[in-house]
């Protein structure tokens, strides 16, 4: 009996021990906002602007770190470069998984999608090839390419000046659709297709919003039958028809690859190194159709806050044109042998890139175990959110944050380019972190460069005329959220050659290259 007394107390003394372990660890969580009991902070959470919201609420509580508790579910959000550095960089392994996306990523994409799955064998596969084509080297074969999509979108705009948008939307788009599967330049007869494409990313971005999907709030629905599940036969619909359209890409390439004609592109690479990637026919077809998803809209929307920039700040832009006009004069375009003679122009971009971040909120990860940061708890399985936007403004990094000065991503002779540490010489973290960093931002920048040093030197852009005749700059701050990415709402603008010689001159450029 006194065996049975002595084995209770010690499993009382056991049980009062974990719990009392689980309550200190709570209190030692991140600070954050005191929630309702059940749901903790779900009402809490920020839907609208919650780059914003969250870091106000991190000076509400005077820590860069904050948490959330959405019923049960641990959120941590970075908010400074500091935190999100050390955990998402240095601790990379440990924060390099992803949260369940239900919709997104298991019905809508069936786990094949690059963005969604976790970081395991597959993701390294995929990654690996991916960095063969789009990696700092490899992507510089298509700067011809860029560099002619560059000079067709400066014609098409002198063409139609008032069309500026759609126009810059379909370069963007050509560039990477070009890159990945070798199309020639896009003209209009391939904007339903660009139209089905950016309709496939507005899809999955949407499923990505938290709440949107019933089953990512209440993963149990997940095994109901079919047939009482009209959504999820939706999803794997939509699955089955985008699948059938990104293998017919693919198709289309080895078409092209027997007649002897197809250009280099990552889905040509993909296929000639079938066996040395092990990725199936159908992983490797959704593994193209992300370099569209993550590239093209990301891409016109910075192109359009550069715009944006130069309409706020008409000083900025005379002195960029003023660069390129010594370096390149006027009776040739840029190309990228000026680059290295540009350093306000990769500056420029820079400072675009940390001022607008298209992706404000990086997609979440997930913690894979237990850890700790400045005395703070992570559990193992919180969600951790980079706050992209707050970290491109911490004031430890920059100073005055909120204004536009490309010059603070150059040393004090405005010749060399500098950056914050841990920054990987980037200037800014727009491209996120660690194993997680986009593969692409080489050729982004590529195309963010040519793109913008064309433009300066064949444009100026003034704000619109209302019926007044008085200037109606755009908006800094009303924004169109699509969920991954977010750009700045439609606007009106001016958009003029800076010189009668303009059309000649990219015209000879275009028609001879």
């Amino acid at each position: 009996m006194n065996l049975v007394y002595t084995g209770l107390a010690v499993l009382f003394t056991y049980l009062v021990f974990r719990e009392c372990r689980g309550y200190l660890r709570r209190r030692s969580l991140p600070p954050g906002p005191r929630g309702l009991p059940l749901i903790g902070n779900v009402h809490q959470l920020p839907t609208k602007l919650p780059w914003i919201r969250f870091f106000e609420i991190s000076k509400q509580f005077d820590s860069p770190v904050i948490s959330f508790n959405a019923a049960g579910q641990t959120v941590i959000v970075l908010n400074d470069h500091k935190s999100a550095f050390e955990l998402l960089d240095r601790r990379s392994l440990n924060y390099s998984h992803r949260p369940r996306f239900i919709m997104a990523g298991e019905l809508l994409c069936a786990g094949i999608m690059l963005s969604f799955i976790s970081y395991g064998d597959l993701f390294r596969r995929m990654r690996r090839f991916t960095h063969q084509v789009f990696g700092p080297h490899n992507a510089e074969q298509f700067c011809d390419m860029q560099e002619k999509e560059a000079g067709h979108l400066v014609l098409e705009i002198l063409q139609r000046p008032k069309d500026w948008d759609n126009s810059l939307k379909r370069s963007t788009s050509s560039n990477i659709l070009t890159a990945t599967y070798g199309w020639p330049r896009l003209d209009d007869t391939y904007l339903p297709l660009v139209k089905r494409i950016h309709d496939h990313t507005e899809h999955l971005s949407n499923a990505c919003i938290p709440g949107t999907s019933m089953v990512d709030l209440f993963p149990f629905i997940n095994h109901l039958p079919l047939w009482m599940s009209k959504w999820k036969k939706k999803a794997l619909a939509w699955h089955e028809r985008e699948s059938r359209m990104f293998e017919g890409f693919v198709e289309d390439v080895k078409v092209s690859m027997a007649k002897g004609h197809a250009p280099n592109s990552f889905t040509s690479a993909l296929i000639e190194n079938s066996e040395k990637h092990g990725l199936s026919n159908k992983e490797g077809a959704w593994l193209a159709g992300i370099m569209f998803s993550a590239g093209a809209e990301t891409t016109s929307a910075t192109l359009e806050n550069f715009l944006i920039a130069m309409i706020h700040h008409p000083h900025i832009m005379r002195k960029a044109q003023a660069e390129i006009d010594r370096v390149v004069g006027r009776g040739r375009l840029p190309t990228f042998k000026d680059r290295s003679q540009l350093p306000y122009i990769r500056a420029l971009v820079r400072e675009i890139l940390r001022w607008r971040p298209a992706g404000p909120m990086g997609i979440p990860r997930r913690v894979s175990e237990d850890d700790y940061y400045e005395g703070y708890y992570i559990p193992k399985g919180a969600i951790v959110i980079s706050n992209i936007w707050a970290i491109d403004r911490d004031p430890a990094l920059y100073a005055n944050p909120e204004d536009f000065i490309p010059e603070r991503h150059l040393d004090e002779t405005e010749t060399v380019d500098v950056s914050p540490p841990d920054m990987h010489g980037l200037g800014h973290s727009s491209f996120g972190f660690g194993r997680r960093t986009c593969v692409g931002v080489t050729f982004a920048s590529q195309s963010l460069f040519i793109n913008i040093a064309h433009f300066l030197w064949a444009f100026n852009v003034e704000a619109a005329l209302d019926a007044n005749g008085e200037k109606r700059p755009p908006s800094l701050t009303d924004v169109i959220d699509a969920g991954v990415t977010v750009g700045p709402a439609p606007f009106d603008c001016r958009i003029t050659p800076r010189s009668s010689d303009v059309l000649t001159v990219v015209e000879r450029s275009v028609f001879q290259a």
